[in-house]
């Protein structure tokens, strides 16, 4: 769709269902119980609001009432590891052009880009995917800006699994039941569009000046002659989508990422919880109580009630028959720690494997004996798996932006370089000990398989080629294997 009409219902019903899904996911995801309770208290659907988070409804009116469910942050923790794997690296990215490279390694830096990525992945993973943006702001920084849009303040049109153009919009400050200020950024090939609307909570309302709220008053000095869009000159959208993965099951054939929570593994989470609430409600029962005849206790008073002391040491006489058992008894219930345990570890595993993962990402080994590494790469297969099949959907997006970024330097920033698309490059994502190297190498070299070079630059993938190139002629020399040949010295 283009820019909203003035009377636009908002948001768009055709994304009504899609924002509902993203919303049950981020209260997931924000692991608060507030934000759970609201949700499936409110849930659309029967079936949700019978969970464990829409019962007791009213415990929040009592302030004195303790909270009985527990939240276990499973969810957060599936977002965090996807993140993880993704980025805890960086990727390599590299262009052609040497000076070109040098500004695209200053801008990765100084733009936080690492840091971005990383978020942005986490986001991804629990909302179903991501929107990449660049734009900039000369108040803040002399460069182009990487930043990170949320899927559920996009409009996107797609063409053929492609994106067109986007309308990108939030909610801004001073905004009330009665009137809600929305900024609408829209972008697509060739220029940037802002518009600020005053509406209503289901509707878009109508286009007001940008001066009219001072989130949006300075976006009018950017604009160009038309008072509506800032020109970029470049041929390429200034916005791209990341989705987490695809396809989207519960919408075949969009282009709509699907949330790592999608399998769906909602179940697991509440059954989770429910275990744990469970769990420490025996805790609570099995703390030790006395129970005590009326005539072991003190009055306190009229109007105080009566206490019962349980450090005195005598007693007089009480006119109890023996063998009534009337004393003192102790209450004291039992945990079952093992059945709980057993419960929450088998929802876990079921739960990160329907994600994508191996329990072996989450600590859960289970066993408890030790493992060779060999083993531990077999069993974080099914994770690694699932990283290289996200690091697709992220190498082409990213390189489009930072190509963009690249674009936007040179052409609104004067920066005298050569723009070009980045190629971007994952690597395998998994850590080998120093052992892991050191038999590697031996086994190459008793194959006489590798160079001397290359095997400098698999114990050090982080050096350039100068450094490998110069302990390797360092190696050759202290060995000897550097000197010349005495047949190639004296030629027949």
């Amino acid at each position: 769709m283009p820019l909203p009409e003035n009377g636009t219902p908002w948001p768009p019903p055709h994304l009504r269902g899609y924002y509902e899904e993203i919303r049950r996911d981020d209260a997931w995801y924000a692991g608060d119980r507030h934000r759970l309770t609201a949700y499936h208290t409110n849930a659309p659907h029967r079936r949700e609001r019978r969970r464990l988070w829409g019962r007791n409804r009213g415990i929040e009116h009592h302030p004195r009432a303790r909270e009985p469910r527990l939240h276990v942050p499973l969810p957060g923790d599936i977002a965090t590891t996807s993140a993880d794997l993704l980025f805890a690296d960086m990727p390599t990215i590299t262009v052609t052009d040497r000076a070109t490279q040098d500004r695209l390694d200053q801008l990765l830096d100084e733009g936080r880009i690492h840091q971005t990525l990383l978020s942005a992945a986490e986001q991804s993973a629990a909302l179903s995917g991501v929107f990449l943006r660049v734009t900039w702001d000369r108040e803040i920084a002399e460069r182009p800006l990487l930043t990170v849009a949320q899927p559920d303040g996009a409009v996107p049109e797609f063409r053929w699994g492609m994106l067109r153009a986007v309308n990108l919009w939030r909610e801004l400050s001073g905004s009330t039941t009665a009137t809600v200020w929305r900024h609408v950024e829209r972008h697509e090939p060739g220029r940037i569009m802002h518009v600020l609307y005053e509406g209503t909570g289901d509707n878009i309302g109508r286009a007001v000046p940008l001066t009219e709220h001072p989130e949006t008053a300075g976006f009018v000095d950017l604009l160009g002659s038309d008072g509506l869009s800032i020109e970029t000159g470049l041929t390429a959208l200034t916005a791209a989508y990341v989705p987490n993965m695809l396809p989207n099951r519960l919408r075949r054939g969009s282009p709509f990422g699907r949330s790592d929570y999608a399998a769906p593994i909602h179940d697991q989470f509440d059954a989770l919880d429910e275990t744990w609430t469970s769990w420490m409600r025996d805790v609570r029962l099995a703390r030790g109580r006395l129970i005590v005849p009326d005539a072991y206790l003190r009055s306190e008073g009229t109007g105080h009630g009566a206490s019962f002391d349980d450090d005195r040491e005598v007693w007089s006489a009480l006119k109890i028959p023996p063998t009534e058992g009337a004393g003192i008894t102790l209450a004291q219930f039992a945990i079952r720690v093992t059945e709980h345990q057993q419960t929450a570890e088998a929802l876990m595993r079921q739960a990160v494997q329907s994600a994508g993962y191996t329990a072996q990402s989450f600590g859960l080994t289970g066993e408890g004996e030790p493992i060779t590494a060999t083993e531990v790469d077999s069993r974080d297969q099914k994770s690694m798996v699932t990283r290289r099949k996200k690091a697709g959907y992220w190498k082409y997006p990213l390189s489009d932006m930072l190509g963009v970024i690249l674009q936007v330097d040179a052409t609104v920033f004067a920066q005298r370089i050569a723009p070009e698309r980045p190629r971007v490059e994952f690597g395998d994502g998994v850590a080998e000990s120093t052992e892991q190297t050191a038999t590697t190498l031996d086994l190459l070299n008793r194959a006489a398989a590798v160079s001397t070079a290359t095997k400098v630059k698999i114990l050090h993938p982080e050096w350039d080629d100068t450094a490998v190139q110069a302990e390797a002629a360092a190696i050759l020399a202290e060995t000897g294997a550097a000197a010349p040949d005495p047949v190639a010295s004296f030629p027949m």
